[in-house]
């Protein structure tokens, strides 16, 4: 009895810890649940109630008497690896993949001697992979990539002998590749895809005989590929691209018999392309491209007789394609040759490879004329020729190409008429012929190809008129025939492309209004019409397309107002610059906050700037230029912190420039010129250090230029001509050193010219002081503009020499100095500008004035003559007075005897009246510099009845020669 007692104590206890109806068993597997976050309730049947057996994702041996899988691969679950997986000993395979499990993976799932499987890929994984994992040695799979792991690979997983499959790919891993990765000999697959693996892909590499599969791609592995990889006998994928490996393609790797995949792209490789490539009979993918190889190709896909794809694009292989490349049982589907130095005619050879799919050619230095039997491509979706050489006519045979779905043909010297017979291409979606010298019309039988998605004609030659039927293309997203010749209106039918995003027609002669019909393309993203004739008020229903960003509708005729195009607060850019737009500006247009670009110049517009458009944060172009806007600029629009060109000149702007254009750090042309601003230049402008351009010119402002102007030391245009500036130039202007434009003239500014003006010596263009106040002497620093080109100091009060240092200005073209006051010899190197360069200066000599020596001969002989004229004059005027005082006197008698013999007449008192009459001749009342003009008054004789009208005659008689004008 006892032992029969003993027995089943013993059953009772294999039981309970083979089928989890003891605690030892069942509680691990408790916690596990209650450590995870199970949102689809995947562990809900996990209870004691039930048998472990039947708890969801565990599988026992057939006997049931152990645990031997955990498969829990996409259920959602979340939260770390519970360590308690240690305690299940019995476990052979192990799956929590494709969920969201994070944390560190746990050293202690090293104690699962018995794994053979462990799937942890596509979690959120992360920290360093334990070197614990080498413990596992009868693991055969390890696949725990798709996860945030870190650090390096560890060496102990060369411990892992009964490996098969390692997949490490897309984590964070670095470091080289462990050298231990040789001594997993039963090893079929390796991936490390996309991590940060640095250093050399390791020689024992080779020990590695049973790999199939050897994927490193996307990573930053340097140096050769090891020769030693061509012992590889079992091979059928390589895939080292996007890394940093260079040197030679081995020969080597011509003895993978069994190689059907070979991806080295994106790497460094240079010199040939193996010959012996060509050896690998089962090669189906070859893919070689964006490299540095050479010379010619010398694949042959009639001995790659399984090769579908060969991919050779972006390197820097010559040469033509051998004339034997392709047989008509040759399998190749996909042929890429792009951006390389490829020559010679189209390769008439190629027209073998029937089953051909895609032909890419592009980007090389092909030419002649595209081949007739190009139709024998039968089976070919994408053609795609473009910036080569190729003349001659499009082939109407194209149409005959069935299957093609994209034609790329642009950047070549293609000429003539699109062939009528382009319409039978039925799922013909992509047309690019932009960049060639197509001429013609559209054909109509274009809108037959009703697959299509994008168009693109630009820079061609093509006349006449947009095909009226375009609206049956009803899967259009892109319209480009912008600088053709194209001419008439829009067809309304264009608004049936209902899925038309991109529209552009600038640079034709289209002519009419905007269709209504335009409301229908709710899609529309972008539609540029700038330079050509459209003309009237622009349709209201364009409020209606709210998806707009970009709109460029100038150098048209567009007139009435602009809120039609303010319906999108997606706006991004909007040019409306040289059209008759009037009304005011739409203050909706802030409702854009994404607005970066708002172009208004050159059109009717008046009223002021919305002060909503201070909502505009991200604003960086604004142009209102030549307008009739008033007012003054809003505060609100101080909020445009990114603005970077602010145009408001040509209008009628007022009041003060405001101070907070000074907080615009990302301002670099500024230009308010031609308004009525007044007031001072605020000194807060100094702060826009990123200034380039400073246009003032022909405003009201007045007071001294403020000396924080040289803080602005990337300016390279300064224009505060035409305004009512005082003082004297600022000294700090010296550090604006990268000027290449000054123009200060029209002021009042006094003083001398800085010296430190020399200090420029990027100036350029013109340095412009003329008609201000200065005096003093040219500075000899001037000297120092050696790349100056014209130079403007007239209509001042400079006095002295032409500095000789002026003669280095080797670059001087122009050059003004007239109206000043200086003397001496002109510097002979300016005896080519003509005499009006230095008009004005009595004292200055030289060519191409008179020479110096006849100009002191002058002067003495000017005195002389100046003697004689004065006593000329005098006497003149002596006679006059004599004259006029005879006359005075005779006047007064007759007078008196007119008088007493009316009083004698019949009457008495009666008498006629002495009429007065005054004529003033003004021979010039304008100021000029240099002397004053010459006023003659002459006043007629009359007869005077009183004596107040005496007294008056007398007055003007006798008036002090001091106070007359005299000619000298």
């Amino acid at each position: 009895m006892s032992h029969f007692l003993l027995f089943f104590a013993i059953l009772y206890a294999v039981l309970a810890v083979s089928l989890g109806d003891d605690s030892r068993v069942s509680s691990p597997l408790l916690r596990i649940k209650s450590e995870l976050v199970d949102p689809a309730g995947v562990l809900s049947n996990w209870s004691p109630s039930a048998h472990i057996c039947s708890w969801n994702g565990l599988s026992c041996s057939d006997d049931q008497l152990h645990i031997i899988g955990l498969n829990l691969s996409g259920s959602g679950l979340a939260g770390p690896i519970p360590r308690e997986l240690s305690q299940l000993s019995s476990i052979q395979t192990l799956d929590f993949s494709s969920n969201s499990l994070a944390g560190p993976l746990p050293p202690e799932l090293g104690q699962l001697q018995s794994l053979k499987i462990l799937l942890l890929y596509s979690n959120f994984l992360s920290g360093g992979i334990p070197a614990e994992i080498g413990l596992l040695r009868n693991l055969q799979v390890l696949r725990i990539g798709d996860n945030l792991f870190s650090g390096a690979i560890p060496p102990s997983i060369g411990n892992l002998t009964e490996l098969r499959v390692l997949g490490l790919a897309y984590c964070q891993l670095n470091g080289s590749i462990p050298v231990e990765i040789g001594d997993l000999k039963k090893l079929t697959s390796l991936d490390l895809r996309n991590n940060s693996l640095t250093g050399l892909i390791p020689e024992e590499i080779h020990g590695l005989q049973e790999i199939q599969n050897f994927a490193a791609s996307n990573n930053m592995l340097e140096g050769d590929i090891p020769s030693s990889i061509g012992s590889l006998k079992s091979l059928q994928i390589l895939n080292l691209a996007n890394n940093s490996l260079s040197g030679t393609i081995p020969s080597a790797l011509s003895q993978l018999a069994n190689l059907n995949y070979l991806n080295l792209v994106g790497n460094r490789l240079n010199g040939d392309i193996p010959s012996g490539l060509n050896q690998l009979a089962q090669l189906e993918i070859l893919d070689l491209s964006r490299n540095n190889l050479s010379g010619s190709i010398g694949l042959l896909s009639t001995q790659l007789k399984n090769l579908e794809s060969l991919v050779l694009s972006d390197n820097a292989l010559t040469g033509t394609i051998s004339s034997n490349f392709c047989l008509s049982n040759s399998n190749l589907q996909q042929l890429l040759l792009a951006r390389n130095k490829l020559t010679g005619k189209f390769p008439l050879d190629l027209l073998s490879c029937s089953s051909l799919q895609q032909l890419d050619l592009s980007d090389n230095t092909f030419e002649g004329e595209l081949p007739a039997a190009l139709d024998k491509l039968q089976n070919l979706t994408d053609l795609v020729l473009n910036n080569n050489s190729f003349t001659g006519t499009l082939p109407p045979e194209i149409g005959n190409m069935s299957y093609l779905e994209n034609l790329y043909l642009f950047g070549n010297m293609i000429t003539g008429r699109i062939p009528a017979e382009i319409g039978k291409l039925k799922k013909l979606k992509t047309l690019y012929l932009y960049d060639n010298q197509l001429s013609g019309s559209i054909p109509r039988e274009l809108t037959n190809c009703t697959e299509l998605i994008e168009i693109d004609f630009f820079g061609n030659h093509f006349t006449g008129s947009i095909p009226a039927t375009i609206g049956k293309l009803k899967s259009l997203v892109l319209l480009h025939l912008r600088q053709n010749g194209l001419s008439g209106p829009i067809p309304p039918s264009l608004g049936y492309c209902r899925s038309l995003r991109l529209l552009a027609l600038a640079d034709n002669k289209l002519t009419g209004t905007l269709p209504p019909t335009f409301r229908f393309i709710s899609q529309l993203s972008t539609i540029t019409l700038y330079n050509n004739s459209f003309e009237g008020p622009l349709p209201a229903s364009l409020f209606l397309l709210k998806n707009l960003k970009i709109i460029n509708f100038s150098h048209n005729r567009f007139n009435g107002s602009i809120y039609p195009l303010s319906g999108s607060s997606s706006l991004t850019k909007v040019d409306l610059t040289n059209n008759s737009f009037s009304g005011s500006i739409p203050s909706r247009l802030a409702m854009a906050r994404n607005l970066t670009r708002l172009r208004l110049a050159y059109n009717h517009l008046a009223g002021t700037i919305p002060s909503e458009f201070g909502q505009l944060t991200q604003l960086k172009f604004l142009d209102l230029s030549f307008n009739n806007l008033t007012g003054e600029v809003p505060p609100q629009l101080s909020s445009a912190k990114l603005i970077e060109h602010f145009l408001l000149s040509n209008n009628r702007f007022e009041g003060k420039i405001p101070a907070w254009l000074g907080s615009l750090q990302e301002l670099g042309e500024l230009d308010l010129s031609t308004n009525n601003f007044q007031g001072t230049l605020p000194a807060e402008i100094g702060n826009c250090s990123k200034l380039l351009k400073l246009s003032l010119q022909g405003n009201s402002l007045s007071s001294m230029m403020p000396e924080e102007m040289g803080n602005l030391t990337s300016l390279n245009v300064l224009n505060l001509q035409r305004n009512s500036f005082s003082g004297s130039i600022p000294s700090t202007i010296r550090q604006c050193v990268k000027l290449y434009e000054l123009r200060l003239s029209e002021n009042n500014l006094t003083g001398s010219i800085p010296s430190e003006l020399g200090e420029l010596t990027e100036l350029q263009v013109i340095l412009d002081l003329s008609e201000n106040f200065l005096s003093g002497k040219i500075p000899s620093s001037l000297g120092n503009l050696m790349k100056l080109e014209r130079l403007n100091l007239s209509s001042n009060q400079l006095q002295g020499e032409v500095p000789s240092s002026l003669g280095k200005l080797t670059s001087l073209h122009m050059l003004n100095l007239s109206n000043n006051f200086l003397e001496g010899q002109i510097p002979s190197i300016f005896s080519g500008f003509p005499p009006s360069s230095f008009s004005s200066n009595p004292k200055l000599c030289g060519p191409p004035l008179a020479s110096c020596s006849e100009s002191k001969r002058q002067r003495k002989k000017g005195l002389s003559d100046a003697a004689e004229t004065g006593i000329t004059v005098a006497i003149v005027l002596t006679s006059a007075v004599i004259c006029l005082a005879m006359i005075y006197v005779m006047l007064r008698m007759w007078c008196n005897w007119r008088r007493v013999s009316v009083s004698n007449m019949d009457g008495g008192g009666g008498g006629a009246e002495c009429k007065r009459e005054e004529e003033l001749w003004d021979f010039g009342n304008e100021k000029k510099r240099g002397g004053e003009c010459w006023n003659v008054v002459s006043l007629a004789l009359v007869n005077s009845k009183d004596e107040e009208m005496q007294q008056q005659q007398h007055a003007l008689y006798s008036t002090p020669h001091s106070e007359k004008k005299m000619p000298w």
